[in-house]
This record gives structure tokens, sequence and C-alpha cells, in this order.
């Protein structure tokens, strides 16, 4: 790449000015809280703070696909957190994760509160807590784990990489789109030849790998992450992620989380707060913005 907008690196670099793009006004390079706010507290043990991104649907599925097996203990309390308006940067916040990222998990059952951050670490805590959505045999357990920190390690080329070059970056850089829709097709790949011939990830069990990936690759599968990129990265060419992706996306508990603190798609399906079962009946955005609707005319 050659011209007049080519840019070179200094000796050290100096955050001086906003990068622009959708979340230039969040964007630093130091951590730590930049606010006094505490978090506010639920009747459950479990709390969760977090917004609908592929990141926090993994944890509001499995926590509904744990209430579905009858495992009362996953009960929780779910807190919407704007990341736009900078609410991840909120002391109380800060307190359960120093990263300042969703989600965000406070465990309350034991005899001391016990905090837990970043996506994968919370699958692995509730299915260990609960023996459940993971392989109880070294063999299973190994290949689960082993698909699980591919998704960690895959998911920042097609967010960070994929989607924000094709998505928020504030101008369309050919080069960077290019890098990262090639690896992003590259990973789709992989998960197709792995899914000609098994089920789920693990084999045949459904498990906290397949719900991770879902999260990400499957949503990507079905269109509903970074608007035209399906038919950019033609995702139906991949029928075996296309067959996974659409088994998982019918199950109800996959349905209900993904509703959970969600503020997109059409209102019904946004739950912004999730205090128990008959919320997603009677809390959804709809009620809310009819009910508010209704106190106007009064």
């Amino acid at each position: 790449m050659s011209g007049s907008n080519e840019y070179t690196p200094p000796k050290v670099w100096k955050w001086e000015k906003q990068s622009g793009g959708t979340f230039a006004n969040i964007n630093r390079p130091v951590a730590g809280a930049t606010h006094q706010k505490d978090l506010a507290v639920g009747k459950h043990p479990i709390q969760l703070h977090s917004l609908a991104t592929p990141n926090g649907v993994k944890v509001t599925v499995m926590l509904e696909e744990l209430l579905a097996l009858g495992f009362e203990g996953a009960e929780y309390d779910a807190y919407f957190v704007n990341i736009g308006e900078g609410e991840q940067f909120g002391s109380g916040f800060v307190a359960i994760n120093p990263n300042s990222k969703i989600p965000a998990m406070l465990d309350n059952s034991g005899p001391a509160p016990i905090r837990v951050f970043e996506s994968g670490a919370i699958l692995l805590y509730l299915a260990e807590k609960f023996d459940a959505f993971i392989p109880t045999s070294h063999e299973g357990r190994t290949q689960c784990l082993n698909w699980l920190f591919w998704q960690m390690g895959s998911a920042p080329y097609l967010g960070g990489g994929f989607g924000h070059f094709y998505s928020y970056a504030p101008i369309k850089i050919e080069y960077c789109i290019d890098r990262f829709a090639m690896e992003t097709k590259r990973q789709l790949d992989v998960l197709d030849q792995h899914l000609a011939d098994n089920q789920f990830m693990a084999a045949q069990m459904y498990s906290i790998a397949d719900i991770a990936i879902w999260a990400w690759y499957g949503q990507l599968a079905l269109g509903r992450i970074y608007d035209g990129s399906a038919e950019f990265l033609d995702v139906g060419a991949y029928r075996h992620v296309q067959r996974w992706a659409a088994e998982i996306d019918a199950r109800p508990p996959v349905k209900r989380g993904c509703m959970v603190n969600s503020a997109r798609g059409e209102l019904h399906t946004q739950l912004r707060e999730r205090h128990d079962a008959s919320d997603f009946e009677t809390k959804t955005q709809d009620k809310i913005e009819a009910a508010k609707s209704q106190d106007i005319q009064k």
C-alpha cells in the first residue's frame, strides 16, 4: 500500500485523539473505573451483568439450558449493561471484572461471593458447578475444552478483526477487510469439516463448546451479526455449519437466552432485564413500551 494516506508509526505511540468508529467514545488505553456506580442486586444467588452480544448470549443460553434441565440453583438476575454509554466502567462492574468487558457474573450461593469473568470461564464454571453440558470422560472433556478454547482464541479475528473493519471502522479499508474475511472463512471451513462427521462439537454431545461457538459462528451463519456479512462471506456454502446452527437455534432455551439483555431486533424479542422465568411473558420490551404509552395517555 502506498500513497499520501500511508501511515508511518511513531517510535512511541501516544493516545492523542480518538480513533473514530462506532466505539470511539469508550475506547481508551488505560483500565479501571471511570465513575462510581454500585451494581443492582437481585433476589437470586447468580447475578449477571451483561448485554446480548455473542459473548453475553453464551452465558444466558447456558443459564436457560440449565434451568430447562431442572437446576433450580441456576436461577439468575440479569442486568442490562449499556456498553455504548460506558456502564462497564462503573466501579461496581470493575470490581467484578477488572477488564471492563461483558459478561460479568457474581455467584453468591457459597459462604463468600465468587466473581467470574470472561465468557468461556463462566461457561466452564457453570458446567462444573452443575455437572452439566460437559462430557464426564477424560477424553470427552478434553475434546470439549479443545473447542471451547478454540472459540475463545478464534473469535477475536471474527469480532475485533472482520466485524470491526467490515461494520464499525470509520472507513472501509480493503486490506483489513480482505485479511479478516479470509481468516473468518478459514475458521468456518474448520467448523464445516469437523461438523461433517460430528453432530456437535464434542462428537454427539451438546456441550458448552457448542454454546460458545454457536453464539458467534452459528449466529454469523444465520445472518444475525454484521449486517450484510452473510452474503459477503457466502455463509450458506458451509452446509454442515448451517445444519448445526439451525439445530441449536431451534432449542427453546437458546431462544430465551438470546432475548435476555437484548436491545436489538423486534421489541417482543427483547428482555432487557431478567429476574424470573415469567419475565419472558410479561416484561419484554413491547409490553414495557405499551405500559408506558398507557401511562402517558392517562
